[in-house]
Formats: structure tokens, sequence, C-alpha cells
């Protein structure tokens, strides 16, 4: 199998595995006070110290979760329930229809009771400006999230410019930064943002892993309550396993990143001229987004038809985020760039990692071909 869909989930990498596996040997709980328990407690705190060191902040201000959804979710909610709570109403909340869903269904959510949502509008690929975030904020404006990296297009805000702009309205900020760690420099201080979201599978860590990071001062409401672990924002035992794997895990792929952008930039490159001579192909990333992404329409083919034919060709692409997988319809991130519904539903994502090689984008790029082929016979 070709594996293009690292977007989706990077596989474990052998450091990520061999570190799950020591952790999870180990029989005690992290809160426990015996000598068992302070093992775990030790393995728990190192992981979170090695992704604070590659997000460059203190390791106190990283929640451990489950992921990104998750995060997106305890951002969003926390923050609404605590300006609610204190101004006795609905507020106002800014984001994007290009964000994933993770941070649109609890952004509808809320729209739903009574909270006024300003959509911003993307350029032709998806990208955001300060000078239209700064028309948006409202002396109601209880939040901004947009994403750093789309999982769908790749395409890199400014966050720090757009974290910027909130600040100075006194506004916090929350990036959906899932898509980043491993390919592109993640500077949680120098982006400004107050909170930021994570999952160890898109850097090869384990599945089911993930962190939320508030910024010192800054405050997250619990939407579960329980235990007073995490400090109690988020309550349950933590995995500890999980949390030591994605820490080794992050810093290799940290290690690497600069070889790994490169990398995957020539693999982009080269996939899509590879491809170019399909006819009423149509490439969507930017030229300068996250070289991790690759989408392509191919304008009058069946998408479902597309992703099988690739299947039974031996590669493994998607059709979009892999949270809609299996649904079929239209690409929301697509659709709001401008796609008609009939070109969104015949897109394809390509995503590549470290592990990726040329002979694997030369075969994938064959493939995809032949599929077209069939998918439009």
């Amino acid at each position: 199998m070709i594996y293009l869909d690292y977007a989706a989930t990077h596989p474990m990498t052998p450091e990520a595995l061999a570190a799950y596996a020591q952790a999870a040997a180990l029989p005690g709980n992290p809160a426990s006070i015996h000598a068992a328990g302070q093992a775990a407690r030790e393995l728990l705190e190192e992981g979170r110290a090695r992704v604070a060191a590659a997000f460059g902040v203190d390791p106190r201000t990283l929640i451990a979760n489950s992921g990104g959804t998750e995060g997106d979710n305890a951002v969003l909610l926390g923050v609404a329930r605590a300006w609610q709570e204190k101004h006795g109403r609905p507020g106002h909340l800014i984001t994007t229809p290009t964000e994933h869903s993770a941070v649109l269904a609890p952004a509808r959510w809320l729209e739903a009771r009574g909270w006024a949502v300003t959509w911003l509008t993307p350029d032709a690929y998806g990208r955001y400006s300060p000078q239209e975030l700064q028309a948006a904020l409202r002396p109601d404006t209880a939040l901004v999230s947009i994403h750093h990296a789309n999982n769908e297009l790749g395409t890199v805000q400014d966050t720090a410019a757009l974290a910027a702009v909130a600040a100075a309205g006194g506004v916090p900020y929350h990036s959906d930064a899932v898509q980043a760690p491993g390919v592109l420099p993640v500077n949680l201080p120098e982006w400004g943002v107050t909170y930021a979201t994570f999952s160890a599978h898109k850097w090869g860590g384990p599945r089911g892993v993930g962190f939320v990071y508030v910024r010192r001062g800054a405050e997250l409401p619990p939407v579960t309550f329980g235990g007073g672990q995490e400090g109690g924002t988020r309550p349950g035992t933590q995995d500890t396993a999980g949390v030591y794997a994605a820490g080794v895990a992050l810093s290799a792929a940290e290690a690497e990143r600069e070889d790994t952008y490169l990398h995957l930039s020539h693999l982009r490159q080269r996939f899509v001229t590879a491809v170019s001579g399909i006819p009423s192909l149509r490439v969507n990333h930017p030229p300068d987004g996250s070289p991790k992404v690759a989408s392509v329409t191919l304008s009058g083919a069946d998408g479902e038809a597309l992703l099988m034919n690739l299947d039974l060709l031996g590669v493994a692409a998607s059709a979009g985020s892999a949270c809609s997988a299996g649904t079929m319809q239209p690409s929301h991130v697509l659709s709001a760039i401008g796609l008609s519904d009939a070109d969104a539903r015949a897109s394809l994502r390509f995503s590549f990692g470290r592990a990726t090689t040329e002979e694997e984008i030369d075969g994938a790029a064959d493939a995809l071909m032949q599929a077209a082929q069939w998918s439009r016979a």
C-alpha cells in the first residue's frame, strides 16, 4: 500500500511505539503517591515537558487530553460558558467556514443557542486578513477561533498577525494548530495566542492523545467534572503511555522538521508535476501552504469512485477531512473557497510524511491517472 493520508493520521513512529510500550508496562496511576504511581508520573511529565519544549512554553500551560476534537470543544464551550455566566447573556464569536468540524460544530451549537457568530470570508486559498478580523470585532466578542494550517488545503494563516489584532481588542484568540507540528515551526509565545489545540497522531504519536495550550493567566473553565487531574481543567486519569509517547515522537519530529519541510516540498511538487497531464485537473492548495498537503479536483469525475479505484490500486488518500470520511458530502472547505458541489465532490487530498518516498509519489500519480480514466468511463 502507498499511504498518502498523513493529514488524517501519521503512523506511529518506532520511537513512539517503543516509548508507549515502556510506559504502558508500568502498573501505577500517575495520581498515586506510592513508588509505582510516581514512576508513572515521571514519564507523564517527561512527555509533557518534551511537547512544551517543542512549542516554546512552560509545561504547566499544556493540558493533556484526547486530541484536537476534545480540545477545540473545550476551548469554545468553556470560554463561552464563562463569558455568559459573567455577562448573563450570550456573546459573540468570530471564526471561519474553513475550520475543522471540531470548531464548526460547537460554533453552530452556540449559534443555535443565541450566540452571534461572525463567519469570516476566505480568499481563493482559504486565507483571512487581519483587516477583516479587525472589522469583525465587537464589544461583546468573547473569542476568536482561526486554525493555523488547514487540514484540507494546507493553507497557513498569519497567526501572529491575527492574534495581535484580537489581543489589541482585548479578545482571547484560539488556534487549532493540529496540522502544524513536525512540518511547520510552532512557537506559541511568538504567535501570541491565548489557546491552541494539538493531536499527537498528526506527528507520529499515538491516536487519542492531545494537548490544549492555555497561556499563563488565561482561564479555561472545565466542561467535565470529577477529579483534580490537569489542574481540574480536564479531570480523569491521564494516558501516561500516550503522553510519554507523544513527547518522544514530537522530539524526534522537531529535530527533523526543517529537513522534513524540504522533503515534503519536493514530494508535493513532484506529485503535482506528475499528475498535471490529467484532463480537467485543478490544483486547490496554495503554493506557499504546508507542503504536507496536496489538494486536486478532477472535474467530471466521481469522487467516491476515485477513492475506491485508488484503494483498489493500492493508494490510500482522502476526500477531505478524516472526520467527514464516509459521508461524501461536498467538502465545506472547498465549498467555502468557491468550488461547485460537483467539483468539491470530485476532489481528493493527498498528504505526505517523512517516510514517503519518490517511488511512492510516482506510483500514486500513475494510480491517479488510471483511477481518473476508470471514474470518467
